[in-house]
């Protein structure tokens, strides 16, 4: 079974296919494309919905497919038993071979989720830091991660009820985004003027509003999903004859891939002719991103007139109780984008004083930074200079060691003799010739005594007070 035959009757399988449509180039008429016979069974390439767990929800589809059981319930189960959770107890009747791939496939994105978390602590400097995995998990709504070995009815529930909330908020976030996207241009607008002279600001100002002169001349641009638009995509894009518009041959025609629904794809393609009066790629004045805003507010518009079961398609059925409208034979006109202001003055004074307070915090923690900038060279100044003055003890110690006079040489007393007396030598005056023979035991004289180098007591030989009686050296 195809995606496309698949996604009609579940809002489940849904969820994966509203976010899978690529924007419609402007250029491209989608009518004119004939899809090849040999490739119409083939599903669709898979596009990345833009959700996070886009895989998971993908494969989970995949194999739920596989099973009949389950499959013959997608067909008898509407948009309101789905988010009550009614389509989730049908797991349990699911077959073992799949269930099994199921838990497989639960078991991988836990692990892929652990992962993201440890590459974020990792990034974020907590490596020493002790990872509670599941009280993280918990962030994750879209799987029950108090049990991550099993894909139970509860898995199914969450993922649901998930994708579903994702994808309902997907319009509003468009807008907010427009809206942020729209101010941020007129403020640079505005900041650019002031740094203009007078006569500079008074040209780009002649040059803006020429801008926005030219952008607003074009032709008139219908309603989307009037009458007069589908008409107007009957004539230009079928080349059929106006007069012979036909609601239901239209729906065939435009049901590209045959479903019997209109997907907001379809949708969006039938709006070509509309944007083409208004934008064109290679003129100054005109905006790209405003071109797909507007084609996603008349997508937008579209789907709340038609859609009444607001499954998000609209069917052939919805489509031909819309003909029949008021709304369709006789609509009002359409106001594009530059006739609607995206914000209104309040949003613009809040946006811009939020900018100027994200300036102001941004040159708070420049001028911190360059404190702690100033700081650390300081630091290292001081670093440098102890260095310096490390370095230059280290070779003050090296020339005192070059430098220093070697110790005098070691005097040995051989027998009876008196070591040579070291420094200044005085002698002794006349009549005070050596009296040591004749007298053995006079006392040394203190002069002469204090004149024997200390060192002397050191050698190797007989210290003189050694020397057996009798051997006594006097001076």
């Amino acid at each position: 079974m195809s995606w496309s035959q698949v996604f009609h009757t579940s809002c489940l399988v849904l969820l994966v296919h509203l976010l899978c449509l690529e924007a419609v180039p402007i250029s491209l008429d989608k009518t004119k494309v004939n899809q090849p016979e040999d490739k119409a069974s083939e599903p669709p390439p898979s596009v990345d919905t833009g959700l996070h767990y886009d895989r998971y929800l993908r494969e989970v589809i995949d194999f739920l497919e596989k099973d009949q059981h389950f499959r013959e319930k997608l067909h008898n189960t509407d948009m309101e038993d789905i988010k009550m959770g009614k389509l989730a107890k049908e797991l349990d009747f699911v077959s073992h071979h799949v269930r099994t791939q199921l838990d497989e496939l639960k078991r991988q994105e836990v692990s892929r989720l652990r992962t993201l978390i440890k590459a974020k602590q990792d990034i974020e400097g907590g490596n020493d830091m002790a990872v509670d995995h599941q009280a993280l998990l918990k962030q994750f709504e879209y799987l029950n991660h108090m049990n991550p070995h099993t894909f139970e009815v509860e898995d199914l529930d969450r993922l649901i009820k998930s994708a579903t909330n994702d994808l309902e908020n997907y319009d509003k976030e468009r807008h907010e985004e427009f809206k942020k996207y729209e101010m941020t241009k007129d403020h640079e607008r505005r900041e650019h003027l002031k740094t203009l002279d007078d006569e500079g600001r008074m040209k780009e100002e002649e040059h803006y509003e020429e801008m926005k002169k030219k952008h607003a001349d074009h032709p008139k641009v219908n309603h989307p999903g009037s009458q007069n638009q589908f008409k107007e995509v009957w004539e230009e894009a079928d080349g059929l004859d106006p007069e012979d518009f036909d609601p239901k041959t239209f729906f065939k025609l435009h049901d590209s891939n045959g479903d019997g629904f209109f997907d907001e794809q379809e949708l969006e393609a039938l709006f070509t002719k509309e944007l083409e009066k208004i934008y064109d790629p290679t003129n100054e004045e005109d905006d790209m991103v405003e071109m797909e805003e507007e084609r996603l507010r008349m997508r937008e518009h579209v789907m709340n007139e038609v859609d009444t079961n607001k499954d998000r398609l609209v069917s052939l059925e919805e489509f031909l109780i819309a003909t029949k409208k008021k709304e369709f034979l006789e609509p009002d006109s359409w106001e594009t984008l530059e006739q609607n202001q995206a914000y209104t003055d309040e949003e613009m004074r809040e946006f811009e004083e939020h900018l100027a307070q994200q300036e102001e915090d941004l040159n708070q923690k420049a001028s911190d930074l360059q404190k702690q900038r100033d700081e650390l060279e300081r630091q290292q100044e001081q670093l440098n200079s102890q260095k310096v003055e490390l370095q230059q003890a280290v070779e003050h110690m090296e020339r005192l060691k070059t430098q220093k006079v070697e110790p005098p040489p070691e005097v040995h007393v051989e027998g009876n003799a008196i070591p040579e007396p070291q420094g200044e030598y005085h002698p002794l005056p006349l009549g005070h010739q050596d009296m040591s023979q004749n007298h053995p035991g006079m006392k040394q004289d203190n002069h002469l005594q204090n004149q024997i180098p200390h060192n002397t007591q050191d050698l190797s030989q007989p210290r003189l007070q050694d020397l057996p009686p009798g051997h006594q050296a006097v001076p």
